[in-house]
């Protein structure tokens, strides 16, 4: 089993919202990331897809988008993004979900042996310029769902081996946040995250650090191409 990522697809959510308005490389940015996606993906493969899946706003909205993975080779795995304002209610989430796409809030994804992909949307860290009392609850809440979701897979004897994130987990100049330090508590290898676009991407945290390898991968900074993440025994 290969695992790959790829977040950010932005897809219209039943609107005909051009993508192009944000720079020419979004230009039929729908069409290239299923071409390349059917080019290296195998029906046997992972995706992760941490977040901003779509523009929809509201559940049935989003039913295009999802048929959308629904059509693409691969098991794809999901978690929200801050535009992902059609991700309400979990339960009535997963009864819309095609069968080889699956979402993750509060628990894990197993992977063969013993191994887990724990996840959630993250949030701004306290470094950010901008950050607000509000900023400082959101960012707490998440802090509490990662650590629900390693404790699912710990729990049911999985080892957390990928974090999906929505948001970078470090601040603006790279520094260590908490999740980073729960992350590096808990032994995951692995995080891949979304949410930067543009010039925002050079304050991306990528390579190995501390033992976690990191992965930038918002669309537009990986080609509009799932990234390979890494390989697993069947």
């Amino acid at each position: 089993m290969n695992v790959f990522a790829i977040s950010d697809l932005h897809l219209p959510g039943g609107d005909n919202k051009p993508m192009d308005v944000f720079g020419p490389e979004w230009s039929g940015h729908q069409g290239r990331i299923a071409a390349a996606w059917r080019e290296v993906v195998k029906p046997e493969d992972l995706v992760l897809v941490p977040g901003d899946l779509s523009w929809a706003m509201k559940l049935p909205a989003v039913q295009e988008d999802l048929d959308f993975l629904g059509n693409l080779p691969g098991t794809i795995l999901l978690v929200r993004g801050n535009h992902d304002l059609w991700w309400k209610s979990i339960s009535q989430l997963r009864q819309r979900l095609p069968k080889n796409v699956f979402a993750l809030q509060n628990d894990f994804y197993p992977l063969p042996g013993r191994l887990a992909v724990c996840g959630t949307r993250g949030w701004k860290s306290p470094g950010a310029a901008d950050f607000t009392p509000e900023d400082e609850k959101v960012y707490r809440r998440e802090l509490a769902r990662l650590r629900l979701s390693l404790k699912a897979a710990q729990d049911a004897g999985f080892e957390p081996y990928i974090v999906m994130l929505h948001y970078p987990p470090t601040a603006e100049d790279q520094t260590d946040s908490e999740f980073t330090g729960i992350m590096e508590e808990a032994g995951v290898k692995y995080c891949v995250y979304g949410h930067l676009h543009g010039p925002a991407q050079r304050q991306a945290l990528t390579g190995k650090y501390r033992g976690i390898s990191y992965y930038l991968v918002a669309c537009d900074a990986v080609g509009f191409r799932p990234v390979h993440i890494t390989c697993l025994p069947d």
